[in-house]
């Protein structure tokens, strides 16, 4: 009796050798680069709010879903398939099925927000830096590693705790609702390591007159940064577009004709050279606030920001005589000057963020 195993009668003989020989030399198909699309800013976003635009021709052949997906990184195919799912996505005017595949070039629509269940952020006892303080408005000194505020795709676990905002709302009785349940007091951001000076409001005329100023560039912030090497010139101005990297989506990167304008004013401060090799300290002036704008610029210029290591910097800083090293376990990059004039009394505000004690200390380290 023939073993359970075996193949059935006529296939025992069958050999891959033709597949094999076929495909042998043929490169393998890659997947489809997806651009992303650009929208101002999703998350200030309501629920009447429709965005259209026309497929990409490299969205040929594929599913509805995973095509947002792609172009839309900071929303979960999950999320995707929600708008879907609740009639919120028009494909040439119908309503598709997250499964419907597209031929590239249709217009699409994609009204609001996906609507899970509501995520509140809730408050929490967590010690803040209180660098202004009146009855309009706020500016913290928030340290490195801590996130501004729970991303729109968040669950209600730990990426919904210890943010900025859970923060605000334990300490402070009244905070603006322009940014929604997510952002309450939110006028603008700083990357999860980058530490400073960041302004909250406590009304809604306070938050609309302060984002009004930034849109206008009346808001004057200032950086300080420790790079990699030493800048050939003392007063650099870079305005180079800034897009998201189509390859690694959580870079940013000036190498795409589409980006969108960024303004970075470089002064050195100060060349230094070190046992571990060169270093310059730099101040920074923004005219814009682009994701990631500082880093990109300075990485652009070839002069990475220390513990940057998302674009280039080394994770460890090692002497060049000797076996020493250092680390730094978040980005150089400090936001330490905050200046505008005050949205309701008219008054100038000015403030300084101190270099917080891990910054102050490497520089020391590097110089020892």
């Amino acid at each position: 009796m023939p073993s359970k195993n075996m193949l059935p009668k006529g296939h025992r003989h069958r050999s891959v050798r033709p597949e094999y020989v076929a495909t042998r030399g043929v490169e393998p198909e890659m997947p489809p680069i997806i651009p992303v699309l650009e929208f101002e800013d999703d998350a200030d976003s309501d629920a009447t709010t429709i965005r259209t635009f026309l497929a990409d021709p490299a969205a040929a052949n594929m599913r509805i879903d995973m095509y947002l997906a792609q172009a839309m990184p900071d929303i979960s195919r999950a999320r995707v398939q929600l708008l879907i799912d609740a009639g919120q996505v028009r494909v040439d005017g119908a309503v598709p099925k997250s499964k419907d595949k597209l031929k590239g070039g249709e217009a699409i629509e994609i009204e609001g927000q996906p609507n899970p269940a509501p995520l509140h952020a809730t408050p929490e006892d967590i010690p803040l830096s209180i660098l202004f303080e009146d009855k309009y408005l706020a500016i913290i000194d928030k340290p490195a590693g801590m996130m501004v505020h729970a991303g729109a795709g968040s669950s209600d676990d730990g990426r919904n705790r210890g943010t900025l905002v859970n923060a605000l709302l334990f300490h402070m009785s009244k905070l603006s609702d322009v940014g929604g349940t997510l952002r309450p007091g939110i006028v603008h951001r700083l990357d999860k390591q980058t530490s400073g000076a960041i302004v909250v409001a406590k009304d809604d005329l306070t938050h609309r007159k302060l984002g009004e100023m930034f849109a206008a560039r009346a808001v004057h912030k200032t950086y300080l940064a420790l790079v990699h090497g030493h800048l050939a010139k003392d007063d650099i101005t870079v305005n180079l577009p800034i897009a998201r990297d189509l390859v690694r989506r959580i870079r940013m990167t000036t190498r795409r004709a589409d980006g969108r304008t960024a303004v970075s004013h470089i002064h050195v401060l100060e060349r230094l050279g070190t046992p571990y090799g060169p270093f310059t300290l730099v101040e920074v002036n923004i005219e814009t606030g682009r994701t990631h704008q500082i880093r990109v610029h300075l990485q652009a210029l070839g002069h990475p920001v220390v513990g940057d290591f998302l674009y280039g910097a080394p994770h460890i800083v090692r002497e060049l005589a000797d076996d020493r090293t250092l680390e730094l376990e978040r980005n150089f990059l400090h936001a330490a000057h905050l200046e505008f004039t005050h949205p309701r009394t008219g008054k100038e505000v000015s403030v300084e963020a101190p270099l917080p004690p891990e910054l102050a200390q490497f520089l020391a380290s590097l110089t020892a």
